[in-house]
């Protein structure tokens, strides 16, 4: 099966609303991905402070679905929350895939990095004797990867836990790798959670074509290309100044604290829950997938003024 990069992109583009990658073409997708990644290119997935949510939100992928990533397109060589292993046989696990896999293991992190007391808020587990941080992994692992994924908003730009005051000294990825001097190529993939077609899309792209082109934040613009505000259902009343001053108004949602007017991503169209539904629809844009994401954007409730 052979799938040009124009005909993926244009898959992942589709502008019917509420049809995302996971309905359009699940079966040359899968196809293409099972010869692109022949030999099953290792994963190493490791988790930092947050809530799991991105990786709840990958195991709903529905085409491919997660058992058809799991055993025919990657190996998952080290996934806490998934993998049957756990405590120092575990950590081998991940330590020898570092090993026999070096520049060849694609490194995936989920939440943010606590750097105060030398990492030690946020403990992997013991190896030899040794206490592994999520930062020790991070630094060491990243330099040996392929390439690495900040899944999440929280592993992208410190998300929740880096807001004010941010006792534990939470980073980002990228802020580690710059701090210790690593070259690795880093792909931001934001949100609260990603929606599973970002990071199934992600993945899809690297192995078939390499490395997405980005925007200046890291993103792939194949999902983060669009600013939300300009593609939202209730434009049309902001153009005219018709606000709603509560829900369930006729209006614009900006004076209730709406972020799409700042937030890069394609919710409007690839939408939530399997295609099902997305924040504006029955809320508002909290604008999860920008960096200043928490403080900025805090109290949810307000407008942007």
């Amino acid at each position: 099966m052979s799938l040009s990069r124009r005909e993926f992109i244009k898959l992942c583009g589709a502008s019917a609303a509420g049809v995302g990658l996971s309905q359009l073409a699940p079966a040359p997708i899968v196809e293409a991905l099972e010869k692109a990644a022949a030999g099953n290119p290792p994963v190493v997935w490791i988790m930092g402070q947050g809530c799991t949510g991105c990786s709840v939100s990958i195991l709903n992928t529905v085409h491919p679905t997660i058992e058809e990533v799991l055993t025919k397109i990657i190996s998952m060589k080290f996934h806490e929350t998934v993998m049957a292993a756990s405590g120092e046989l575990a950590i081998e696990a991940m330590e020898k895939t570092a090993e026999e896999y070096p520049g060849k293991f694609y490194l995936v992190v989920e939440g943010s990095i606590p750097t105060d007391k030398d990492g030690m808020y946020c403990q992997v587990g013991t190896y030899h004797g040794n206490t592994r941080t999520i930062l020790t992994e991070v630094v060491e692992l990243g330099r040996k990867a392929a390439a690495v994924a900040a899944v999440g908003t929280d592993a992208c730009y410190g998300g929740i836990p880096a807001a004010r005051p941010n006792p534990t000294g939470a980073k980002s990825v990228m802020e580690i790798f710059k701090e210790y001097g690593i070259k690795t190529p880093v792909i931001n993939i934001p949100g609260c959670p990603p929606n599973p077609d970002w990071m199934v899309g992600t993945l899809a792209h690297v192995l078939l074509y390499g490395i997405p082109e980005l925007d200046e934040l890291g993103r792939p613009l194949l999902f983060y290309g669009q600013l939300i505000h300009d593609n939202c259902p209730y434009r049309g009343y902001f153009e005219y100044g018709v606000f709603a001053k509560k829900f369930g108004d006729e209006g614009c949602r900006y004076e209730l604290g709406c972020k799409g007017p700042e937030t890069y991503a394609d919710c409007w169209k690839r939408r939530w829950n399997n295609g099902v539904n997305w924040c504006v629809q029955n809320a508002l844009c909290i604008g999860c997938v920008q960096p200043d994401f928490w403080d900025k954007y805090e109290p949810i409730y307000e407008s942007l003024g």
